[in-house]
């Protein structure tokens, strides 16, 4: 019986690039003729005709199986959800802007045919911007640096995993997965693979900084306790700062009490300064309190509103 191996790609409005995806992938897979292929769209409620070109796809080809998705969940949610539902023995996840190169699935076959559990492509350059991959680099570092779990810098999802990990994924049951982060916590027998992220040629990007820094926020509060304990540090220490400062004014003012005059300056750049770290920590707590909120809520990853060539 042959082993089955799983595409799953994730869209939304790529109404230009999903049938290339879907080309590209059936030519690559001619040379494999040892293993079943299976390829999974889901789509995060797309408004542009992605749905319409994926229909006609899976009606001339049964290999080819849709989820469309009620609402638009998240990059991550989305895609994570197809991958806790693939049989397949293997799962690749590649997007559809075709960024991350099709054919270094070749690579991933061949070392998961020597054993290794998880394939992950590292993104090691890009011929996009400099800038933003300089970012995103050293940000990735920073988060792996206050991470309570080693994570993988310039990691993004693109990789093959065995159905041993797809399995320990199904244990997971946050509502909103850092995907990233659960990939280095299971951290099952990775092999690494090195790659240069390609422009996009077709379509627009659906990240921006709003969705960049969410995506942020998501992977400290899940991964890091630092904020919290950095809260706590400082805490303590303008605790005892108000503390020392009042205990000084007290001791001046009994000894030189017919000529002690407070100043205003001082007062108002302590409660100044004071105040505003104040409200960054209850940012950094309300967001910590978000997720706690979204987890307890044990709702599902995604709710579908259609399947297609699913048996």
């Amino acid at each position: 019986m042959k082993k089955k191996i799983a595409i799953v790609t994730p869209c939304f409005n790529e109404e230009s690039n999903v049938e290339n995806v879907y080309l590209v992938v059936k030519k690559l897979f001619q040379n494999y003729k040892n293993y079943e292929l299976e390829l999974v769209f889901i789509d995060n409620k797309s408004t542009d005709n992605t749905r319409e070109i994926l229909r006609r796809i899976a009606k001339e080809d049964k290999q080819v199986k849709l989820i469309f998705n009620a609402r638009n969940y998240g990059q991550w949610a989305s895609p994570f959800h197809a991958l806790k539902n693939s049989t397949a023995d293997a799962t690749i996840l590649l997007v559809a802007d075709l960024q991350d190169p099709p054919e270094l699935i070749n690579d991933f076959i061949k070392a998961w045919e020597q054993g290794y559990k998880t394939v992950i492509g590292i993104k090691e350059n890009t011929e996009g911007s400099k800038l933003s991959y300089f970012l995103r680099k050293n940000f990735y570092r920073l988060i792996n640096n206050l991470s309570d779990v080693e994570l993988y810098e310039n990691f993004m999802g693109f990789g093959l995993y065995d159905k041993q990990v797809i399995k320990l994924f199904k244990s997971f049951k946050d509502p909103e997965p850092y995907f990233r982060g659960i990939i280095a916590e299971i951290n099952l027998k990775v092999k690494k693979i090195n790659y240069t992220h390609k422009i996009r040629k077709t379509g627009k990007s659906k990240n921006n900084i709003l969705t960049l820094f969410i995506m942020a926020l998501t992977a400290f509060t899940s991964y890091s306790k630092f904020p919290l304990r950095l809260i706590v540090f400082f805490a303590f220490s303008f605790a005892l700062i108000s503390f020392l400062s009042s205990l000084f004014y007290l001791i001046y003012k009994l000894i030189y009490w017919e000529y002690f005059v407070t100043g205003m300056a001082p007062v108002i750049i302590f409660t100044s300064v004071f105040l505003s770290i104040i409200f960054i920590f209850l940012g950094i707590i309300a967001e910590y309190i978000n997720s706690i909120n979204e987890k307890l809520k044990d709702k599902p990853l995604v709710i579908e509103e259609e399947r297609i060539n699913f048996e």
